[in-house]
């Protein structure tokens, strides 16, 4: 029995998987990804969804699962690596297709700019602007 749950769990550090926002408390939201335990998440971290109130209980979300557990028996979950991992996929979609990617610039540093790529940070050189 004990070898039949250790093939029947996959491994979920490292992974976006989807969860569902349990309680939101002052600027956090409590997500429950199926672990022990649920994860705690700033609503800063879901953009302007965090802000608007759009991000409600209930609501269905994909998290990045850092940790399935830390030192005080909470899940370590980040939306930013989930918005990230995301992008990364997009990304290479464009690229393998030959399309053009937009971005935003957002900072400018030496030598050029920093751009968002709905999530990924890339380095744009002035040159190409």
């Amino acid at each position: 029995m004990l070898m039949d749950s250790f093939l029947d769990n996959e491994p979920m550090e490292g992974a976006v998987v989807k969860g569902t926002v349990v309680a939101i408390e002052k600027d956090l939201a409590i997500i429950d990804v199926g672990l022990k335990t649920e994860g705690r998440i700033a609503l800063k971290e879901f953009g302007q969804a965090g802000r608007d109130g759009t991000i409600k209980v209930g609501s269905e979300v994909e998290v990045y699962v850092d940790r399935v557990e830390n030192a005080m028996g909470e899940a370590v979950l980040s939306r930013e690596k989930a918005r990230r991992e995301e992008s990364w996929v997009k990304l290479e979609e464009m690229y393998n297709a030959n399309q053009r990617v937009e971005g935003i610039i957002f900072n400018q540093v030496k030598g050029g700019f920093t751009v968002d790529l709905e999530g990924a940070v890339a380095f744009l050189p002035r040159s190409q602007v």
